[in-house]
């Protein structure tokens, strides 16, 4: 939760951000907003104010700018956690995964033993959104766990890979 004086410092910058956008927002308009964001953390909301900036082209809103903390937030978008929980289907593959893809991936299993991958894929989707928005709305940090495939060089690689994507720690690696 952001101070007092960092929620000013964050309205001033919701003006100044606006402003870059071609549109100007009243005081009381950026105290709100800021008020909203200060539960983020502030390198997080700065780093989603700066994508504003540089990829909006229309007016600043406060979906907008959530819109950016939840894409920066370390959750892979729905179609990369599907290819991440398919490569989990080959017991000799370590997965890297989250957990909205663990449980998302149990929802879509029953269509994917039955044969139909891009059913399995829809209800994937599907239950991936679900859980991931409500993870987000619940401010619940994205969680990397390690699933070991029988192959010992493909651990090696899965997990240096997620490593250096900084999805774990040296210390869980």
């Amino acid at each position: 939760m952001l101070s007092s004086e960092q929620i000013a410092e964050l309205a001033g910058a919701l003006a100044a951000t606006a402003e870059t956008l071609g549109q100007t927002l009243s005081a009381s308009a950026c105290e709100l907003m800021a008020e909203d964001l200060a539960e983020y953390p502030a390198e997080v909301t700065a780093a989603a104010l700066k994508s504003c900036r540089r990829e909006v082209a229309g007016k600043l809103t406060l979906a907008t700018i959530i819109e950016r903390i939840h894409a920066h937030d370390g959750r892979p978008s729905a179609n990369e956690a599907w290819a991440i929980a398919l490569a989990g289907t080959d017991e000799r593959d370590t997965v890297v995964m989250t957990e909205e893809i663990n449980q998302a991936m149990a929802a879509a299993q029953p269509v994917l033993d039955a044969g139909d991958k891009v059913g399995a894929r829809m209800a994937f989707l599907s239950a991936y959104e679900r859980l991931a928005t409500e993870a987000r709305r619940d401010k619940r940090p994205v969680k990397w766990s390690v699933s070991l495939g029988f192959d010992p060089a493909r651990r090696v690689q899965a997990i240096d890979q997620a490593q250096r994507l900084g999805r774990l720690t040296s210390d869980a690696a």
